[in-house]
């Protein structure tokens, strides 16, 4: 069986791109492009939400099931430029030929890291074959909605209706889970301005926890795992934060009834 990778991202608006599309002079802060064109986007839309092109990533969170072992982890350091974090990603899709899984991710994250990705210039050719050099790929690759290589699981559970979307956080507590912690996603960007990207990293990765745990369950109604090897699976998952010494997860296991 592959590997499963669960990931999330964070981003911000990207504030270089920005200056570059309006022509704004160096001069001008960061803060005031984006602000200046998070304004004319909610004049123009009533939403200040910059589409996936114009974000950047701050952090990509990941837990991987290979084997016999589960973890969570944030890809690179905090200190990391945006570049070598999405090159991560790409460098373990090519490396362990996963099945993704995210919350969403068909939606904005996998979006956002393709455009990324182009650029600056990173090569991720597992990830955009689509049969050309494996076989195997033209029926189940990561690209296409409907094939399993990459499970958006919001998408999935909506019948692929985008207006039976329903949020990760409430999904995750109507199954008993914490839900998100720490902060949300319109926290993230006021957050980044304060220079706490360990707290980014942290709640991006109690995102996946959640995102991971509500896919074991879906394995579950699917018949991939019967109640006995959920149970395990979940066991495994506590075992992983009862050795973890980190705030955020001491503040998971504590809201995971």
């Amino acid at each position: 069986m592959a590997p499963i990778l669960v990931f999330d991202i964070e981003t911000i608006p990207d504030a270089a791109g920005l200056r570059k599309l309006w022509d704004l002079d160096a001069g001008v802060s960061d803060a005031a492009v984006v602000d200046l064109v998070s304004q004319r986007r909610r004049q123009a839309t009533g939403n200040d939400f910059l589409p996936a092109h114009l974000q950047k990533v701050v952090a990509i969170s990941c837990a991987l099931r290979d084997r016999d072992s589960v973890r969570v982890w944030s890809l690179g350091s905090a200190q990391d430029a945006e570049r070598d974090i999405v090159q991560r990603f790409f460098d373990g899709i090519e490396r362990y030929t996963p099945q993704l899984v995210s919350w969403n991710g068909s939606g904005f994250d996998l979006p956002v890291l393709h455009y990324r990705a182009l650029v600056h210039g990173i090569p991720g050719g597992s990830y955009w074959d689509m049969g050309e050099n494996d076989r195997e790929f033209k029926f189940n690759n990561y690209i296409s909605r409907f094939h399993t290589r990459h499970t958006d699981l919001m998408d999935v559970l909506a019948g692929y209706q985008n207006r039976a979307w329903a949020p990760l956080d409430e999904i995750a507590q109507l199954c008993g889970l914490p839900g998100k912690l720490g902060m949300d996603g319109s926290q993230v960007y006021s957050a980044w301005q304060r220079g706490e990207i360990e707290a980014i990293r942290n709640y991006c990765e109690t995102d996946v926890a959640n995102t991971y745990l509500l896919f074991l369950r879906f394995q579950l109604i699917r018949g991939i795992l019967d109640a006995d090897a959920h149970a395990k699976e979940v066991e495994a998952f506590r075992a992983f934060l009862a050795s973890q010494d980190a705030p955020h997860w001491k503040e998971f296991a504590a809201a995971w009834k």
